[in-house]
């Protein structure tokens, strides 16, 4: 699978297109269409994923509504722990709230990818002082992602790439959860 990554919009939100024998899925199409237009090319779209809905993620959605063979999986039509599975991309659906009610985490097992919106970024985790926010989901979500393999690469809504192993090594937040989880 070949990933691009796309900066959109004022808040620099990480658009991601994946693509894979001619057909791609968008993830979070947070603003500038065209900008995200190009770089479809000639690929055929399947699905959006949203990770959350916060206007800096969904900024472009409108524009693929129009389009009845796009599906949109959103955390209203999507169970947690199910494998979902369009065209050749397989992924499943990790409930991951805290940052808002709806956010979750799309996780590509073969490809080790996983796209964790604003729940992780690269040293840090998203904002909970926000409506919809909460700490305590915020800790669970990451109690939930800690037990992923090491080498799964994390593509966070804003900033850099990482790796779980990179973040469980120098992420303060996730430092704090693991020394809770070894405590009990």
């Amino acid at each position: 699978m070949k990933i691009k990554k796309i900066i959109t919009g004022v808040l620099d939100e990480n658009c991601y297109i994946l693509e894979k024998n001619n057909t791609c899925i968008i993830i979070d199409p947070g603003d500038d269409y065209q900008k995200i237009k190009e770089q479809i090319e000639n690929n055929k779209i399947l699905a959006v994923l949203i990770t959350h809905a916060h206007f800096d993620h969904i900024g472009a959605l409108r524009n693929f509504l129009t389009k009845r063979s796009i599906k949109i999986f959103k955390k209203s039509n999507l169970e947690e722990q199910k494998n979902y599975k369009i065209g050749d991309f397989t992924f499943e659906c990790i409930n991951t709230p805290g940052h808002s009610k709806d956010s979750i985490t799309f996780y590509f097992k073969e490809d080790k990818a996983m796209f964790v919106g604003d729940f992780i970024f690269k040293e840090s985790i998203g904002r909970t002082d926000l409506p919809g926010g909460n700490a305590k989901e915020m800790s669970e979500s990451i109690q939930k992602i800690i037990t992923f393999p090491e080498d799964t690469k994390l593509y966070p809504g804003h900033g850099e790439e990482t790796t779980l192993k990179e973040e469980k090594a120098t992420n303060p937040y996730l430092n704090e959860q693991i020394k809770k989880d070894t405590n009990r």
